[in-house]
């Protein structure tokens, strides 16, 4: 029998002449639970997939990450003496130095479609897709693109239990920043899986570890069960898309296509001819201690870990971390010499105690992503390692969180790529080369054929072998 409209749901329900739902609103059936896709009808949008699969993996598969750092960086200290592979790591760079012959770092990359005066949303939901957001108060919320990670995603996702993993530290920020005529969800948000689904963040490491445990140990009937749930949260979202205006209507279709797709998924997974298995063990032990972690430094670490776990385990192939939310109010008061946040420090007006507080948040940013790149090298894959046989992006929408400029972006790229990408360089390449010039490297490096991304004009010259 089908199951009714979740209460949840129908408590959303203001009394009007229009469908009015909470943000926070969702679709269940016998406890199975989905979130909507952004909905007129919503004051915030929530769009949640946790798809499973089982198919073979390659001995040495690649793997794609994006890491995103909000509020630019302290830019005279950035760039590194010299270029091609005779240069020198900058004062911001220096922590790299174990890793810099796996190291890219390009100078006068640009993404184009940010350049339309927002301070920072337009620069964090546009990061990975090289897209112009539409401005909107939350109703009309569109990225007009799909990101790059999300493009790999299709290409990666039938080998393994997890499409992508998509990572925060801090929770979705709501309502509207009047200083520039956006919402705040934009600022939350740099994977989409298409221009009005942004793709929602797990911020707590035990739960992403959780996710990672369970895709290795899937217990018995799990499969048949989820299909038997999923069946039910189907029947609801039917039931719901009838009470919808059209363009709601539409949304939900395009909903729908992709519960589908989670549909097909488990399909494979009850397919047990080629089932997954993880490339290394995984165990109980390395569960993250506590649902909440001891500050941010310790949060930061831990999201690390779990995409280094993910991917030493063939989990996923695809990630993306956000360090912060644009705007971000992240207090740095735990490092010596910084008084307060990273945001309010960016806005340095060019004083010098600014300037150097800005300088530490940039080089211990930079710490934790070479944190991450010394994990992945210490996994060994045969006569390489998980850092070989992946490509770590390292960026910000902008460069200098005082100016707010577009223009030659922080952007860095780790990892060989399973031997594609030639690393151990500095390439300097003409003012505002298409930053998406480099995302259809990374993607030609990663199988997928796609042709061009985003406004691209096609690859980088010197960063693929």
């Amino acid at each position: 029998m089908a199951s009714k409209v979740s209460k949840a749901a129908r408590a959303a329900v203001r009394p009007s002449s229009k469908l009015v739902l909470s943000r926070r609103s969702l679709i269940r059936g016998a406890g199975a639970a989905l979130g909507l896709p952004w909905l007129e009808a919503m004051a915030a949008p929530l769009v949640a997939s946790d798809a499973i699969e089982h198919s073979h993996a390659s001995d040495k598969p690649v793997r794609m990450a994006a890491l995103f750092v909000p509020n630019g960086v302290r830019q005279d200290l950035w760039t590194p003496q010299g270029e091609g592979k005779s240069f020198e790591l900058s004062p911001a760079l220096e922590p790299l130095r174990d890793v810099q012959k796996k190291l890219l770092v390009l100078t006068n990359l640009w993404n184009q479609g940010s350049d339309v005066g927002d301070g920072h949303y337009v620069k964090t939901s546009g990061f990975l897709t090289c897209t112009t957001i539409n401005k909107s108060l939350g109703i009309d919320l569109n990225c007009n693109g799909k990101s790059v990670d999300q493009v790999a995603a299709e290409t990666s996702g039938q080998f393994t239990p997890l499409a992508s993993l998509e990572l925060g530290i801090d929770p979705v920020t709501t309502g509207v920043d009047t200083n520039v005529g956006y919402t705040r969800v934009y600022g939350s948000h740099i994977a989409w899986a298409g221009p009005t689904r942004p793709l929602a963040r797990e911020l707590n490491p035990r739960l992403v570890f959780e996710r990672i445990f369970r895709a290795a140990n899937p217990l018995q009937q799990a499969a048949r069960n989820e299909r038997l749930l999923l069946d039910r949260v189907l029947d609801d979202a039917k039931q719901l898309r009838q009470q919808l205006g059209a363009a709601d209507r539409q949304r939900v279709d395009e909903y729908l296509q992709s519960v589908r797709s989670i549909e097909r998924r488990i399909e494979k997974q009850q397919d047990t001819s080629n089932p997954w298995q993880p490339l290394v063990e995984l165990n109980e032990q390395q569960r993250p201690p506590s649902d909440q972690p001891d500050g941010f430094p310790e949060h930061l670490r831990l999201m690390m870990d779990m995409i280094s776990l993910a991917f030493q385990t063939d989990t996923t192939r695809v990630c993306t971390l956000m360090y912060g939310n644009a705007v971000s109010g992240r207090n740095y008061s735990f490092l010596e010499g910084v008084p307060g946040g990273h945001h309010d420090t960016s806005h340095h007006q060019n004083e010098e105690e600014k300037l150097r507080a800005y300088q530490i948040i940039t080089r211990w940013n930079v710490e934790q992503f070479a944190y991450l790149l010394g994990r992945l090298e210490s996994m060994n894959e045969g006569d390489s390692t998980v850092l070989d046989n992946s490509m770590i992006l390292y960026g910000s929408g902008l460069r200098d969180g005082n100016s707010h400029d577009p223009h030659n972006l922080p952007i860095l790229l780790a990892g060989g790529g399973g031997g594609k990408i030639n690393t151990g360089q500095h390439l300097k390449y003409s003012r505002d080369t298409p930053l998406s010039n480099l995302y259809t490297s990374m993607l030609r490096a990663f199988g997928s054929d796609t042709g061009n991304f985003a406004d691209s004009t096609g690859t980088l010259p010197g960063v693929l072998v």
